[in-house]
């Protein structure tokens, strides 16, 4: 593995989609700056990616404070030029509209946009001055149609990808790809799997194509990140082939 002076920070380094995305670009040679609520959790992610011979920097955030996004990038930069920023919260509930309280509504805004546009803003400034960087945005389904029941997490998938959009449309001429990529489709996790069986049944996991792998995703951001500035993509969508849509 040949060693990058350059950092990859990701944010909402879960145990399947952000843990995948630390460990693809750890093993081409980026330090790994992750953080997460519970950074006890982050403990097996670090293990296997120094076992592989990476490096990664890991710590408990709340990427709803401003103060811990700017420290915690702050920290990725000071190490080595940051390279990409991914920003991968989800937040995803599902209450009828009348069941939707204040709080939820606005906790999932907190969580899934409000912390992306302070992730993508700080992620800018310390990219603007190098004229160069990478940040990425992890969307859904819902970042395109309000589903029932979906009110406070579509709310605030489609308020990511504007903020995404905005973000990009006035980054891309000064040399910093931003992208929005949307999963349309369940990723195969221990929570999809067991509401897919809760929802349709025991037979609800016969097809294994339905499913997508987290390292799928991993990949394609690692896609993303290397395409020409002569052809960039903004939006991805990515689902299994065997996904009807």
């Amino acid at each position: 593995m040949q060693k990058r002076n350059a950092t990859v920070a990701v944010i909402g380094a879960g145990d399947y989609i952000g843990g995948e995305i630390a460990k693809k670009f750890a093993s081409q040679g980026f330090t790994i700056f992750a953080g997460r609520r519970d950074g006890a959790k982050l403990e097996p992610l670090v293990k296997d990616i120094r076992e592989a011979g990476g490096e990664i920097h890991a710590r408990s955030l709340d990427a709803r404070k401003e103060d811990e996004i700017i420290s915690f990038l702050g920290d990725a930069d000071k190490h080595a030029p940051l390279e990409v920023c991914i920003f991968n919260i989800g937040a995803n509930v599902n209450f009828p509209i009348v069941e939707t309280t204040e709080r939820v509504f606005r906790k999932v805004w907190e969580m899934a946009c409000y912390s992306g546009f302070l992730a993508g803003r700080e992620a800018a400034r310390l990219m603007l001055p190098r004229g160069k960087g990478n940040i990425f945005f992890t969307g859904a389904t819902a970042s395109l149609r309000g589903g029932s029941g979906y009110a406070a997490f579509a709310s605030a998938k489609f308020g990511l990808r504007a903020v995404a959009q905005a973000t990009a449309r006035e980054l891309g001429p000064k040399n910093i790809h931003v992208a929005h990529l949307i999963i349309d489709s369940g990723v195969d996790t221990e929570w999809v799997r067991q509401r897919r069986i809760e929802a349709l049944g025991p037979g609800a996991l016969d097809n294994p194509d339905l499913l997508m792998p987290p390292s799928s995703v991993a990949e394609s951001y690692w896609l993303l990140y290397q395409q020409p500035r002569s052809a960039w993509t903004f939006e991805l969508e990515i689902r299994p082939f065997g996904e009807k849509w």
